[in-house]
């Protein structure tokens, strides 16, 4: 009898174990983008947000683990970035994030696929903050691969739904960067707004080389020559930051429809000349209410830069919450708890979509406009603001997905 006492304690002291394996465990997560180039400086602001947010989660979450975020420099580049993954392995690396670029998430996620076919035990987890070309969740989805920033079709449909009843739009040029992002944003445009305003014409469009160009002065010519009264454009830091300062020097006064302007540089280069014209679709804007205040303002006072990659902290209250589920650390058993898990993350209710690890979130439209009591926040201290204007629920702007993800 004794024997079996000691037999049942055993057993329910190795549950016990086992149910809280992941607390005090340090989880490492590598960071792969550029902190050289042109879009450094977004690279450098991205990676002290992840590293602040691992210091806030450090202090306490649902599964009491530590992060250690490790950066690496890929410079923009898909080769580099493989090489820095495998950097990231010798480490001891299990998870990887990385945004900037759809043309080098597509390699980390064939990479990654190819690594943990050939090394069970050792998977490894891509959690991509902000890379949004629709095919990483269609066609080239991965069950190894998680989207926590809303796709190019997905802010395409809440635009265009919005550019819908703004009868004052009718002419519109398209100004892109030459990889699939910038492509994805021209088709899904056209795709669009043929469907809900076939009225508005398309009058240019122009694709160019990613972080290379220094003068946009000869692409807002071609702006101002097509008579366009709008432009659109998926163009991110240094590209987006410059497109905007030519145009400010040009005096073209038409809309800009955007979906980073509140990425380094713009904020600055758009100044107070833009106020009511540029508009910006994303999961997030400066003025949110909740955790977001605690972790912008936290932000700001630590390092004097603004936080704006929200999708970041969706990351961590996503894996802490699977960790906690899962009680581990184990890509393995993480990955089948985030496949489907839903959360109430900083800008509502969360759902990663099992179908094709899509993140399924709620979608803002903001306006630049001076800052004002209701909205207050100001970007690098311009004394301007992103308002939003319209909300758009998860349902209205999700899209369907024909992922056929394999399954491990």
């Amino acid at each position: 009898m004794l024997f079996r006492k000691f037999g049942i304690a055993l057993v329910l002291g190795s549950f016990c174990l086992a149910a809280t394996a992941q607390k005090g465990e340090t989880v490492k997560i590598a960071w792969i983008d550029p902190l050289s180039g042109l879009m450094a400086p977004v690279g450098s602001n991205q990676l002290k947000t992840l590293q602040y947010l691992a210091e806030e989660y450090n202090k306490g979450n649902a599964a009491g683990v530590k992060f250690e975020i490790i950066g690496l420099d890929n410079k923009l580049s898909p080769a580099e970035s493989l090489n820095q993954l495998k950097s990231a392995m010798d480490q001891g690396v299990r998870y990887i994030t990385q945004g900037n670029g759809s043309s080098v998430a597509g390699a980390l996620v064939d990479a990654v696929n190819k690594h943990n076919e050939r090394n069970p035990g050792k998977e490894i987890i891509f959690l991509n903050h902000s890379a949004v070309d629709p095919d990483l969740t269609n066609s080239k989805c991965s069950y190894w691969h998680f989207r926590f920033d809303a796709d190019t079709s997905m802010k395409m449909e809440a635009m265009s739904t919005f550019i819908k009843d703004m009868p004052e739009v009718k002419k519109i040029y398209l100004l892109n960067q030459n990889y699939s992002h910038g492509q994805q944003v021209a088709k899904y445009a056209k795709e669009t707004l043929s469907r809900k305003r076939p009225d508005i014409q398309i009058v240019g469009e122009d694709l160019h080389p990613l972080a290379q160009v220094r003068d946009f002065a000869p692409y807002i010519a071609k702006v101002k020559a097509s008579g366009a009264d709008s432009v659109i454009t998926g163009n991110w830091g240094s590209d987006l930051a410059l497109l905007v300062k030519a145009a400010n020097e040009a005096g073209y006064t038409g809309k800009f429809f955007t979906y980073y302007t509140g990425v380094t540089g713009t904020p600055t280069a758009l100044g107070t000349g833009a106020a009511g014209r540029v508009y910006q679709v994303a999961y997030a804007h400066y003025n949110m209410a909740g955790p977001m205040v605690k972790y912008r303002d936290g932000f700001k006072a630590k390092f004097n830069d603004d936080l704006y990659t929200g999708s970041m902290i969706s990351i961590f209250d996503l894996l802490t919450g699977a960790m906690a589920q899962a009680k581990s650390t184990d890509p393995v058993k993480v990955a089948a708890a985030m496949h489907g898990f839903k959360f109430k993350g900083f800008n509502g209710d969360m759902e990663m979509r099992k179908y094709d690890h899509q993140l399924q979130q709620t979608l803002f439209i903001s306006v630049w406009q001076k800052a004002d009591k209701k909205f207050p926040y100001s970007p690098e201290s311009t004394g301007m603001t992103l308002a939003p204007v319209k909300t758009f629920e998860p349902y209205v702007s999700s899209t369907p997905t024909s992922c056929q993800m394999k399954m491990p």
